[in-house]
């Protein structure tokens, strides 16, 4: 059991656990997953960490949906800077306890603040990673939300 997992069910939310077979040479980590899941890729979601005005150690958690990308220019407006890149994948790795391409908003290691893309709430459940590649989690939107304590706001383009 992963720490996102252990997450939502202590704080008693109602999910569901998909897994499936990661393809190690797939780097595309979003889209297989979606589908491995037969998913909408608008309602299977990324976890993307970026830096704030160029500071590496200012992070900052997006989830946006696996058929976009996100909006870095965005995502800085919502976190409430300047501008945003994207994290340098050892810092986001050794930050959220996570390796990339399994890298959970939820039960990180440290909590940073995050933003879900506001196409989330048009699902009544979407997926993100459960904190491993071939696991996700499904959960309400609004569950999301208020267990990484986050914000939905428009940080996507698809």
């Amino acid at each position: 059991m992963t720490p996102a997992i252990k997450l939502a069910k202590k704080q008693g939310i109602s999910y569901q656990v998909h897994q499936y077979e990661h393809d190690p040479a797939n780097t595309n980590f979003g889209l297989e997953a979606a589908d491995a899941l037969g998913q909408d890729p608008q309602q299977v979601f990324k976890t993307l960490l970026f830096a704030l005005n160029g500071d590496p150690k200012k992070l900052a958690v997006a989830v946006v949906p696996v058929a976009g990308m996100l909006d870095l220019k965005s995502a800085a407006k919502a976190a409430g800077g300047k501008k945003a890149d994207m994290a340098d994948p050892a810092i986001a790795e050794k930050t959220t306890g996570y390796v990339v391409g399994g890298i959970s908003p939820l039960g990180q290691k440290k909590r940073l603040p995050t933003f879900v893309d506001q196409s989330a709430t048009a699902f009544s459940s979407i997926c993100v990673s459960a904190g491993r590649r071939g696991l996700e989690i499904e959960l309400s939107p609004q569950d999301l939300v208020k267990l990484t304590q986050g914000t939905f706001a428009p940080i996507a383009k698809i």
